[in-house]
């Protein structure tokens, strides 16, 4: 049963979305700021969310495992992300072995071999709960545009010219690699839980990941944002674009998911375009 219609939640949530525009924008950025200010004062180095990120990845991760071998079915959820997610890792996996060889490099290495179970159950086990026809957007699209813009701009580090590209490209795709999946649930409308809890997973680590960046950026006071870069020194604010657009993408399905957990529902609704 969900929660009742005159709970504190619903009126809060019925407040707010009788604000206008101006008070709601108000409310986001005081919210995310907050959020901000908490995440530093408990995290003494600010690399940490990096860890917290792509631990939080690899549970999103587990949760659709355990949803194709209990449920034994895929509906709902897009192959073309897990294919570009896929993508994105063993890419980084690789720059990971040649520049860092940390925790990282871990994460990333079990989070591929889940990443590329799911793909195998979705394209070989299970394709006849995977709806093809509302997960039709070209990876090419993306990944295309991800390359040229890696060979632009990338870090500037002693490592090798392609190593450095290598790491841009799977930056900026991982910033859009979501796209078919949020593509996928708006056709669909109303999503499952086990996607839902996923793609917020998805959501919370990439604003752990912009926090990171945000947060070096205050204390540097925006000197941080010319460090390390190529192109007229265009990394570190490519980078700190592209975690913003990620998590801008995901911020609001993220509400929506919020509103239904603390209603009480199983499943997400996601509102007409």
């Amino acid at each position: 049963m969900g929660r009742r219609r005159g709970s504190a939640v619903n009126k809060l949530f019925f407040w707010v979305r009788r604000q206008s525009m101006k008070v709601k924008i108000f409310l986001a950025v005081t919210s995310v700021l907050s959020c901000l200010v908490g995440l530093r004062l408990l995290a003494k180095d600010t690399s940490q969310f990096f860890v917290a990120s792509e631990s939080v990845h690899a549970a999103g991760i587990i949760v659709l495992i355990y949803k194709l071998t209990t449920k034994k079915t895929c509906s709902g959820l897009s192959l073309q992300t897990q294919e570009l997610t896929a993508i994105f890792l063993a890419v980084r996996l690789f720059c990971s072995f040649t520049m860092e060889n940390d925790i990282h490099t871990v994460l990333d290495f079990a989070t591929l071999v889940a990443t590329l179970w799911v793909v195998y159950m979705i394209r070989f086990k299970l394709e006849e709960t995977y709806s093809e026809d509302l997960d039709n957007m070209p990876k090419y699209y993306l990944v295309v545009p991800c390359v040229i813009l890696a060979l632009l701009i990338y870090p500037h580090t002693y490592h090798s010219y392609l190593s450095k590209v290598m790491w841009a490209f799977c930056v900026y795709l991982e910033s859009i690699s979501v796209l078919p999946q949020l593509t996928m649930m708006q056709k669909t409308k109303m999503i499952e839980p086990s996607t839902a809890h996923y793609v917020f997973a998805l959501g919370v680590a990439r604003f752990l990941g912009c926090a990171h960046w945000i947060i070096q950026v205050y204390e540097s006071a925006g000197a941080y944002l010319y460090l390390l870069g190529s192109g007229y020194y265009f990394w570190l604010p490519a980078v700190l674009i592209a975690e913003a657009v990620q998590t801008f993408i995901l911020a609001d399905f993220c509400y929506y998911y919020v509103k239904s957990v603390v209603n009480g529902h199983l499943l997400v609704s996601l509102p007409p375009v």
